[in-house]
């Protein structure tokens, strides 16, 4: 990847009410709660003095939100990339974990297996989202923005930093990013 970016910003969309539920959103939506719209004025707020240039995110509707509060904060547009988009859930979107046992008690055992290459049924696997990630950052690197902020989601978050670090999948795939935190990476090291 060409690098010219001095930084990149990641944050993950707001807490939604499926968050709560503890659904399965992917490529499904809900809306943000109370809690989550603070939290998009509170990532603001932290980002007004690191000089963000440009947003990017996700099309979809939390994460569109989140970033939506935060451009009105910074006085900047939000630019839509679809590769930002959560990993499909195929059939599992919108239950919860036990809703999945129930249908299908075998799938977690089938995924912890190989996490990286397991797809949800008629969904993605990680390794499809690594494919997007890497064509988003190539969008983003088309715009002259050198101190992006990409709003987008936990899982292709993962794989977002696996390229912006050279993290390997495991690596990538130890990683969590919980609704209030921002990831603030220098891509050149």
């Amino acid at each position: 990847m060409d690098i010219r970016w001095d930084r990149v910003f990641l944050a993950r969309h707001g807490q939604t009410e499926w968050n709560l539920q503890r659904r399965r959103q992917g490529q499904l939506d809900s809306p943000l709660t109370a809690g989550g719209v603070e939290q998009a004025h509170r990532h603001a707020a932290h980002l007004r003095p690191h000089a963000v240039d440009a947003i990017f995110a996700s099309p979809l509707g939390r994460a569109r939100a989140t970033a939506d509060i935060i451009g009105g904060h910074l006085g900047l547009p939000v630019v839509a990339i679809d590769e930002l988009a959560e990993v499909h859930h195929g059939s599992f979107a919108g239950l919860t974990d036990e809703e999945i046992d129930a249908r299908d008690p075998d799938s977690w055992r089938r995924r912890s297996a190989d996490k990286y290459g397991w797809s949800f049924p008629d969904g993605e696997s990680y390794a499809d989202a690594d494919v997007r990630a890497g064509h988003a950052l190539a969008r983003i690197g088309g715009y002259p923005a050198r101190r992006p902020l990409l709003v987008s989601h936990e899982m292709i978050g993962r794989m977002l930093r696996r390229h912006l670090l050279g993290l390997d999948p495991d690596e990538a795939l130890a990683g969590v990013q919980p609704h209030d935190v921002i990831y603030s990476i220098d891509p050149r090291g």
